[in-house]
């Protein structure tokens, strides 16, 4: 019988990845130069100089490494190694041939089936007042070979495909999807540990070395970028970690926790994608509406971004530690007035956080800047200073279309130019 992994194992895991992510990520920039995996600037991007992408291989080679080592050699942990390798080669085809989006995502489907298949799954979990849900009990199609595809399945492979896809579309800025991966791996490590899932809580880990070690390289200004070979594989992993290590438990707050953990990438996809459908553009066609363009678009370098996004999701990352172990409730409708208010207090500083930085950064300090702007030109001209409607006009135009604004100083308007979509930070999203 394997050993169980405990967890020294997932420190040393952690150890390795990241060490051997830093190690090789220079052989991997020479790879994406005679491969021609190059990310070039353009209107959408906030780095300045061609950057060699493919960065995301040097994190496979680390995953990998620990994973063998100290993940239990079993069918699920095959399946899932198997699978990283499928979903990095679609990152690399991607980054090297820019794949369609159809399939680009039936590429993402397919290698997710491969750990679902190997028991990767949700059977069940506990929803507050319904009480326990088995989707793994409703077999939706009976394969000829024996057994079936059952919904919890296919919600499975819905859900770790979606947060593939959220990690790949927040990556457009030097630094943000790796360090994010970095905080929710760490934060979710903790709580699978916490509850004996050591298997996910070592899978966790060593994701969470591997992006560190990637990190390194890809701070700002990085000399190069994970590209889709690795926001691909990261969003695979925390998919995956996801499920063992939480949603496989009959915790009541299990369900919440991987998306309380990865709020922040969720709202920035969110925002995005309904910005996309109300103006009735494709979902998967490039634009500036992500939060790191917002505050790049307001003055902010990309440390300072950065530093708002590592902080949010930090926020974010110890609400869900603090629903894991602050004793508020005796989980039988019983709850303890002192530790209530803490967690009261967690949940108050989580809201306030997303308020400031999605309200005040986002509205209130644009409408400071472009009113500094406007009032420079129209000095410049002669003009006494602009009235505030007209700023607001402009900021509001800006908001609701993700375009950059071009003020004339004579009239005070904001002509909307909006740029064409490209890549950007090794992320065409």
């Amino acid at each position: 019988m394997e050993p169980t992994p405990n967890s020294l194992d997932a420190l040393f895991a952690f150890l390795l990845a990241g060490i051997l992510a830093l190690a090789l990520v220079p052989l991997t920039k020479r790879l994406a130069v005679r491969l021609g995996a190059i990310d070039y600037p353009n209107e959408r991007s906030l780095h300045r100089v061609p950057t060699p992408k493919l960065g995301g291989l040097a994190i496979l080679a680390g995953a990998l490494a620990a994973g063998l080592i100290w993940l239990p050699w079993d069918g699920e942990t095959r399946a899932i190694l198997i699978g990283a390798v499928a979903i990095t080669l679609v990152g690399v085809l991607d980054d090297v041939y820019d794949l369609p989006p159809l399939l680009k995502l039936l590429g993402q489907t397919a290698a997710v089936i491969i750990p679902v298949s190997a028991g990767v799954t949700v059977e069940s979990f506990t929803f507050p007042f319904l009480g326990r849900l088995d989707p793994g009990s409703v077999e939706l199609l009976a394969l000829p070979w024996g057994g079936g595809v059952t919904l919890g399945d296919v919600g499975t492979v819905i859900g770790i495909v979606a947060v593939i896809n959220v990690i790949n579309l927040i990556d457009g800025v030097d630094g943000l999807a790796s360090g994010v991966c970095v905080i929710s791996a760490l934060t979710l490590a903790v709580i699978a540990l916490s509850l004996d899932r050591n298997a996910a809580g070592v899978l966790a880990a060593l994701t969470a070395g591997a992006s560190l070690g990637f990190l390194f390289h890809g701070f700002p200004p990085a000399s190069t970028f994970m590209g889709d070979t690795g926001s691909n594989l990261l969003g695979y992993l925390l998919g995956v970690v996801a499920v063992q290590g939480a949603l496989k438990t009959n915790a009541v707050v299990a369900l919440f926790l991987p998306l309380i953990i990865l709020a922040v990438p969720i709202l920035d996809t969110g925002f995005v994608v309904a910005k996309r459908l109300k103006h009735r553009r494709p979902v998967y066609r490039a634009d500036r509406w992500h939060f790191h363009h917002r505050m790049a678009n307001i003055g902010f370098s990309q440390r300072r971004t950065l530093l708002y996004l590592y902080g949010w999701t930090m926020v974010m990352a110890g609400l869900a530690l603090a629903l894991r172990f602050v004793p508020y409730s005796d989980d039988h409708g019983n709850f303890d007035a002192l530790w209530s208010a803490v967690m009261i207090g967690c949940g108050l500083l989580a809201i306030a956080a997303s308020v400031y930085l999605v309200t005040v950064l986002e509205i209130l300090k644009l409408r400071q800047t472009r009113f500094t702007q406007l009032l420079t030109l129209r000095r410049e001209a002669g003009l006494p200073a602009p009235e505030a409607g007209v700023v607001d006009r402009g900021v509001t135009e800006e908001l609701e279309t993700g375009s950059f604004p071009v003020v004339d100083p004579e009239t005070g308007e904001f002509e909307a130019i909006e740029p064409e979509p490209g890549q950007g930070s090794g992320n065409p999203h």
